[in-house]
């Protein structure tokens, strides 16, 4: 079957999708509220005595090749006068709660994606504006007239297209890439910067000689099948400017967790079970914000030579935020843990989701 041009196959389901994603999001809320931040180098997350890790990093400080996940002693060790700021999330999640709200006005097809980013269907839209462009130029305004924040912003045909474009010209960015367009726009990528292809991923299509989106699709779906798996046939279709998933308003994550680290390490018992309330608590506290609850609860433990365990249990029931789940938690650290080594982080995740209608409470017991 003779390929597609990408225009023919865009142009087939005309739908208009904007992609929002919030310049630096944590990082700019903390610039926004504190005046002495602006224009510095600052990141959000763990400070370097504490063994943490960069959640959030301002324009200034990627200036310094900091970016999030780095560990926050190596952030500092390329800017000195690196600020480190706390991480606020009531105050992101707020924020979060004003944009997407904003949203709302526009289109009821509205899938959030994180705290900061989202994609919309405006196909259909509460303004009957027929140009996405426009829309998306008018969210912009509105969330920075409300937030003070600014957001980039990419138009297209499809997710995968609005999701790229929307990575071009950051920060305040606003990208349109039209169907005849997106030819020339795949083919130009970097392997890298493809959305869904990771740095591991990526590593090995440059083993194959995959650099470019022009490289990618040069492979046929059977040939990406084999070398990636099922997720061959996404590779397949993206390179050709094909996806059809449409915006889903009640997309629901596969799994929500939370985990902390520790300095100093944690020696005893009783200090464990307190960090691992906290850990729960900060595990219900995202199950209330997502509407969830799910069946497999997994305890992550990472001792102080780095040897790490992770320990799952299945119920019959799903939990959620209406049920006990640091009992549960509680128990299987009492069943796994080495207790002659320290305890370095604490994790905790909840995965095999599922969407609450109204909260319900049940007797648990254990799958065998």
């Amino acid at each position: 079957m003779p390929r597609q041009s990408m225009t023919a196959i865009a142009t087939a389901s005309m739908r208009k999708i904007i992609h929002v994603d919030m310049d630096a999001f944590y990082a700019s809320v903390e610039q926004r509220d504190f005046p002495q931040y602006r224009g510095k180098p600052l990141v959000v997350g763990g400070r370097p005595d504490q063994r943490g890790a960069v959640a959030a990093a301002s324009y200034e400080a990627r200036q310094y090749g900091i970016h999030s996940a780095m560990p926050a002693r190596i952030a500092q060790q390329r800017c000195p006068n690196l600020i480190f700021a706390r991480p606020r999330f009531e105050v992101y999640k707020a924020v979060s709660q004003q944009i997407r709200a904003i949203f709302h006005r526009y289109t009821d097809l509205v899938e959030p994606l994180s705290l900061d980013e989202a994609y919309l269907d405006v196909t259909t839209n509460a303004l009957e504006e027929p140009s996405a462009l426009v829309l998306a130029r008018a969210i912009k305004a509105d969330i920075h007239s409300t937030t003070q924040l600014t957001a980039s912003a990419g138009v297209s045909v499809n997710k995968f297209l609005a999701k790229m474009a929307s990575g071009q010209n950051k920060p305040d960015g606003l990208t349109l890439i039209l169907p005849e367009q997106a030819e020339t726009f795949v083919a130009a990528l970097p392997i890298e910067r493809f959305h869904g292809i990771g740095y591991v991923t990526a590593r090995k299509m440059r083993a194959l000689g995959i650099a470019t989106g022009a490289d990618l699709r040069q492979r046929t779906e059977a040939d990406l099948v084999q070398h990636f798996g099922k997720v061959g046939h996404f590779y397949y279709r993206v390179a050709q400017g094909q996806d059809d998933r449409p915006v889903n308003p009640n997309r629901i994550r596969k799994s929500l967790g939370a985990e902390r680290s520790f300095s100093p390490d944690l020696t005893n018992l009783a200090e464990m079970t307190v960090a691992l309330e906290g850990v729960a608590a900060e595990v219900i506290s995202r199950l209330q914000e997502q509407r969830c609850r799910g069946y497999t609860l997994t305890l992550k433990v990472k001792y102080a030579d780095y040897r790490q365990i992770t320990r799952s249990r299945t119920f019959v029931a799903a939990i959620g935020a209406e049920s006990p789940i640091l009992p549960w938690a509680e128990e299987m650290l009492l069943t796994h843990l080495d207790c002659s080594q320290p305890v370095r982080l604490l994790g905790l995740t909840l995965s095999n989701l599922e969407l609450v209608g109204e909260p319900i409470c049940v007797q648990l017991s254990l799958e065998i």
